[in-house]
């Protein structure tokens, strides 16, 4: 299931922004990819609803659902995305077009909750020729995938990390909390980066070899960099992995 969520990168649904912002928002799936964060998010609760005291079980369900709220992330993750990213035409054009439609509804099945389910096992081997794999490849290196992915991960590893911050303050100090955290985003891009070329294979397998490269293309353009350097930066804000819950802005009314 992590694998899957590498290919998520910012598909966490920051909000509609103004104008040609709104559009990309729509374009590129967000929406759709927070609903299925949220799923994910859930389904990490429940896991400790038959290990965990009923109190301590929804205190756990309570702090996560608050620091996950949809739109405390949007507005998290909006205020990176418009620090970032200055022109969003250039995505939004590509977003638009129809491989761009097409590469957004394979990364929303790809992260479906059924289709987790059927790939909790780890996903098929994909055979491919040479130039394909060549061409994802190039893809794995454009794309923040391990760095989003891990992000994603962390975030629903750590659901109960406020609740036990909450009940046995000082338990560790945040220097030591950070140095975990930052152990553990390594080896999740470590591990992540290990099957990220059969991850894209999978996804992007209804792509014909001339539209991968044309997303490549895209990816590897300044264009592109830039739309993913700001999608990466909207996931690390709007999760706020390792943040003290308290610290976090909270939702404004009519936002």
């Amino acid at each position: 299931m992590r694998l899957l969520f590498t290919v998520a990168l910012l598909l966490l649904g920051l909000p509609a922004l103004a104008d040609d912002h709104a559009s990309l928002y729509q374009a590129a799936g967000w929406a759709d990819q927070r609903a299925h964060f949220n799923d994910a998010l859930a389904a990490a609760q429940q896991r400790y609803q038959q290990t965990l005291p009923p109190a301590v079980y929804q205190a756990l369900v309570d702090n996560s659902n608050r620091r996950f709220q949809p739109q405390a992330i949007d507005q998290r993750a909006q205020t990176a995305l418009r620090n970032q990213l200055n022109d969003p035409r250039p995505a939004l054009t590509f977003f638009q077009s129809p491989l761009g439609r097409k590469i957004i509804a394979a990364e929303v099945l790809a992260t479906r909750r059924d289709q987790l389910a059927m790939h909790t096992g780890g996903l098929p081997r994909i055979e491919a020729s040479a130039t394909r794999r060549l061409l994802v490849r190039h893809l794995a290196q454009a794309l923040p995938a391990r760095e989003a992915g891990a992000e994603v991960s962390l975030a629903l590893a750590g659901v109960a990390a406020d609740s036990l911050s909450q009940m046995l303050p000082g338990l560790l100090g945040g220097d030591q909390t950070q140095g975990m955290i930052d152990g553990q985003r390594q080896r999740l891009m470590e591990q992540i980066g290990n099957d990220l070329d059969n991850t894209l294979l999978y996804v992007y397998r209804d792509l014909s070899d001339l539209e991968l490269e044309e997303f490549v293309t895209f990816a590897e353009s300044p264009d592109g960099k830039a739309y993913y350097q700001a999608a990466l930066a909207a996931v690390r804000a709007g999760l706020a992995v390792g943040q003290d819950a308290s610290s976090l802005t909270p939702v404004q009314q009519g936002y």
